[in-house]
């Protein structure tokens, strides 16, 4: 959801063009209705689609093993699909980092349990890799009077990351604890009232993981989400996002009852129990180029072979 400052880089190392031009591009968007924005969301999608045929097979792989019950022209017809809300939800970075405040927080519609952030109680929000995640960071930092968290991992290109680290800042002076200070600096923001925006929902392999079901197949699934919530003492909340002509609904859904358990291996199934639920409800959104059956049990041929 959000980034911290970087260190303005030297003199010497300035951004070479392409960089300048694509972050130049982006801001160029922040000025147009968001109606052309998505229009060439839609056609850059469809590009990528055709272009990008790695990252195609893989939604492919993952597609038709959480829908089996679809046809090969179906699961074709959906990846297309996502392709052009991946493109669409990139493109709307420039108007969300860039765009006028009253614009931003117009397209930003926050809707749910709310009253989850009064006072400072302890809080891990589950937020599942939809497209539109950035959306649902700058919406709880735009219009809730509370100081979020996240975890960054810098990006390797300095005025990228610089951009980025401006653009998930703008709002809402967030709390940023970066990837290498490790679990203890995330256990006490947590615990120091900062609600903490978690993205527990990709495959990093083995480590902190457990194998539970997503979509009936085996999944490796980071551990972070109860053993956080136990850690910080804090109550577990989901925020999902979605996108829609107008912008992006972002909903906060209810406390998660009786989470965690004294079961870390059930309470992650439940996780993506519970992720399934939100994936059905928007299917298309949810980001499917990423190898999320990379890590196989042992004994299992590679998911991606061939691909």
């Amino acid at each position: 959801m959000t980034a911290p400052a970087v260190d303005t880089p030297p003199p010497n190392a300035q951004p070479n063009l392409g960089t300048r031009l694509g972050i130049g591009f982006m801001r160029l968007l922040a000025r147009l209705p968001l109606p052309w924005v998505r229009a060439l969301g839609r056609v850059l999608g469809h590009v990528l689609h055709a272009l990008a045929g790695r990252r195609r097979r893989i939604a492919l792989a993952n597609w038709r093993a959480c829908f089996p019950d679809q046809s090969e022209a179906e699961c074709r017809a959906a990846v297309r699909r996502h392709f052009v809300f991946f493109a669409q939800a990139w493109l709307d970075r420039g108007w969300l980092w860039e765009g006028p405040e009253h614009l931003v927080k117009r397209r930003l519609m926050l809707k749910g349990d709310l009253a989850v952030f009064d006072g400072d109680k302890p809080t891990v929000m589950f937020a599942p890799h939809f497209v539109g995640l950035d959306a649902g960071g700058t919406a709880l930092s735009a219009k809730v009077a509370r100081r979020f968290c996240s975890v960054y991992a810098e990006q390797a290109n300095p005025a990228i990351d610089r951009w980025i680290a401006e653009g998930r800042q703008r709002f809402g002076h967030p709390h940023i604890v970066n990837k290498w200070q490790g679990l203890r600096a995330i256990v006490s923001a947590v615990r120091d009232g900062f609600p903490l925006y978690l993205l527990p929902d990709m495959d990093h392999g083995e480590r902190d993981a457990v194998f539970v079901p997503f979509f009936g197949v085996k999944a490796a699934t980071v551990t972070s989400l109860p053993r956080l919530a136990r850690l910080g003492k804090a109550q577990v909340v989901s925020v999902t996002t979605r996108m829609v002509p107008e912008g992006y609904e972002v909903t906060v859904h209810p406390p998660w009852e009786g989470y965690p358990t004294e079961s870390v291996e059930e309470d992650t199934a439940r996780m993506n129990r519970v992720l399934e639920g939100y994936i059905r409800t928007m299917p298309e959104q949810y980001y499917w180029v990423h190898k999320r059956f990379k890590t196989r049990p042992p004994g299992e041929p590679d998911f991606y072979q061939g691909v």
